[in-house]
């Protein structure tokens, strides 16, 4: 799997809706996470897709998670579905062509945080990496209820052909040099020090 290129990359954020996000493995530890994949999104002019799992039932984004979204400059995208794979509304693919215009799949670099690894999450990643995507899982912005379950699926995954990181490689991975006009405030970032939880 080749280094992340931040042209080429879209982050993808699954479903970190209502009562369930405090349910999850380590939830501090996966909000934090996510709230600093989307604030270095940002910083790189990644495109972000949000999406949520039919808000009716399970709620919306928790506040931290959508506050940061909303406040993005780079491109952001929002999806409600009722299919618990992304891919599985026809309206997904589309957000992609979107976010990264005149891009293949194959071309395309998702960079996934989200609950619940073993269902929603899980199912969408298969399905971009059939469809011909390259993906790369944060496992420190990747939760659900129960740790059994996320490292089973995480495995799964990983045998798919799925790339395991953390959100700290994704950022260095799309600065590549210190000498990325974005690196001091990346670097201003990471000092804040390491997620709890």
């Amino acid at each position: 799997m080749a280094l992340l290129d931040s042209n080429r990359s879209i982050l993808v954020v699954i479903d970190f809706q209502g009562k369930l996000v405090q349910m999850v493995h380590r939830p501090a530890l996966v909000l934090e996470s996510t709230r600093r994949l989307m604030r270095l999104a940002d910083l790189f002019s990644v495109p972000v897709v949000l999406t949520e799992q039919y808000p009716k039932g399970l709620g919306p984004t928790e506040e931290s998670v959508r506050a940061t979204f909303d406040g993005l400059s780079t491109p952001t995208f929002f999806l409600e579905k009722t299919s618990f794979g992304c891919c599985g509304d026809s309206g997904f693919e589309a957000l992609l062509h979107q976010a990264r215009p005149g891009l293949p799949p194959q071309k395309r670099q998702i960079v996934v945080a989200g609950i619940e690894t073993h269902v929603c999450v899980m199912q969408t990643v298969l399905e971009l990496l059939a469809s011909g995507h390259e993906v790369q899982l944060c496992w420190d912005a990747i939760s659900g209820r129960g740790e059994e379950y996320r490292r089973h699926a995480l495995d799964r995954m990983a045998a798919a052909g799925a790339t395991i990181t953390n959100h700290e490689s994704v950022a260095f991975e799309w600065a590549r040099d210190k000498n990325h006009p974005q690196f001091k405030a990346l670097s201003a970032l990471m000092k804040e020090g390491q997620p709890q939880g």
